[in-house]
């Protein structure tokens, strides 16, 4: 388990998936932000829920987020599309309704950047999160990410394209605690 000062990361166990689908993926809307393909449905138990329980890859890194102060269940993070050779890698969280909006998503990226940069020795993590998503620029931000770009019309989101802002971040400039 991951420690930060606020919340821990911790291998996603099978009773975190019903919580994650009804409360961020069922969310139509939100999860049609977050991620980048269409939204379609998926009942509970499937091994293609996108929070299904699986073998840890190479490429991949899945964690619940976990309160420390009431121990619950907060939401999941993750590092995706992790490059051994070119050491880099994209991160991602998602916190639960009721767990926004306490600074939760800025000690999550912190403790993501730490496995990234001290646990797999990358020397890039990047965000792409959309351009009107102020909450994840500035958790971004706080963390020590630097605004790259801005890929315009990028995304397909609820019938409309709409900007992306891609933030990356440093081995060399990571603000170490």
């Amino acid at each position: 388990m991951l420690r930060g000062d606020k919340v821990a990361l911790r291998a996603r166990h099978e009773t975190d998936v019903p919580i994650l689908q009804t409360e961020l993926y069922d969310d139509v809307a939100t999860r049609s932000r977050a991620a980048s393909r269409p939204w379609r449905p998926f009942p509970p138990g499937l091994p293609t829920s996108p929070y299904a329980v699986a073998e840890p890859t190479d490429n991949t890194a899945c964690f619940s987020v976990v309160e420390l102060t009431g121990r619950e269940l907060a939401g999941e993070a993750l590092l995706w599309g992790i490059d051994p050779h070119n050491r880099t890698a994209h991160l991602g969280i998602s916190l639960r309704p009721a767990f926004r909006g306490k600074g939760l998503g800025t000690d999550t990226v912190r403790v993501l950047c730490h496995y990234g940069f001290i646990v797999r020795g990358l020397h890039r993590l990047q965000i792409e999160t959309l351009a009107d998503n102020t909450a994840m620029i500035s958790i971004a931000t706080n963390a020590g990410f630097v605004r790259e770009g801005t890929l315009r019309k990028n995304a397909w989101v609820m019938g409309h394209f709409t900007d992306e802002v891609i933030l990356g971040l440093l081995s060399t400039e990571w603000p170490q605690p």
